[in-house]
């Protein structure tokens, strides 16, 4: 018992700072850079390897936004100072894995971790991801194993945790809403966007030693940024992205 409370207890504090984990990298980033080359000294590699990173970046926001595009009100979310669970998400995704949105955050910075490409660091970052993030994950299952009891307890059982199951989709009880994922994932667009214009950039001040303006990640920085704020602004400032129990 004194593990577990030890474990919830750790959970609910990581859970309150757990939008800060990215930057606890960006040492080891930076280490990896050192004596960074172009995969076989070609640039059109890079490229192909910048564009599969970006994929699977783009994998994870794909992940997160239909996982909220299906979720009512008071569930799935931003929230970062206590729990929140209004009901208990088993249809759509949540019927083939427990935690999409984490995964669809591993898999956002993972595709920025990879740009590098050295092998240890996406290592690093994936066993530092599970030891933070299974202490969040015990705490919210606690709290939904006693709020919910035989109805989270059955589901745990069926659904897995973090690696999705092929079978056993079950249809969302809800239609999709995309206002609500213009109003709740703006944030995780950006930094999509920042990570891998923030890698395309220290990558050329390596082998290049001066800043690079390629037209495509100055015009994905722009957009994205553009995008960024404006969402920000309609999400604070109007009603426009507001949707009823979401």
């Amino acid at each position: 018992m004194g593990l577990k409370r030890e474990f919830e207890n750790q959970g609910n504090w990581l859970f309150r700072w757990r939008s800060y984990f990215p930057a606890l990298f960006l040492p080891l980033v930076l280490l990896a850079f050192v004596g960074y080359h172009y995969p076989f000294g070609s640039y059109q590699l890079h490229e192909q390897w910048e564009s599969m990173c970006l994929a699977i970046s783009v994998l994870g926001l794909a992940i997160r936004a239909g996982t909220i595009a299906y979720t009512p009100a008071d569930t799935s979310g931003r929230n970062t100072k206590e729990q929140v669970a209004a009901s208990l998400n088993t249809t759509g995704i949540y019927s083939l894995v427990r935690h999409p949105l984490y995964l669809g955050n591993y898999l956002i910075v993972l595709g920025a971790i990879l740009a590098p490409g050295v092998w240890w660091l996406p290592v690093v970052f994936t066993l530092a991801f599970w030891l933070y993030y299974e202490r969040i994950m015990f705490a919210e299952e606690t709290f939904l194993r006693n709020k919910f009891g035989e109805e989270f307890t059955s589901w745990a059982a069926a659904t897995p945790a973090f690696v999705p199951r092929l079978t056993g989709w079950r249809p969302n009880r809800l239609p999709g809403c995309w206002k609500n994922v213009l109003k709740r994932e703006y944030t995780a667009l950006m930094m999509l966007v920042l990570l891998h214009t923030g890698m395309e950039f220290v990558e050329h001040l390596v082998i290049d030693r001066r800043v690079v303006y390629e037209p495509f990640w100055v015009a994905f920085l722009i957009i994205g940024t553009l995008t960024y704020l404006a969402l920000r602004a309609l999400k604070r400032h109007t009603s426009l992205l507001n949707s009823a129990g979401r």
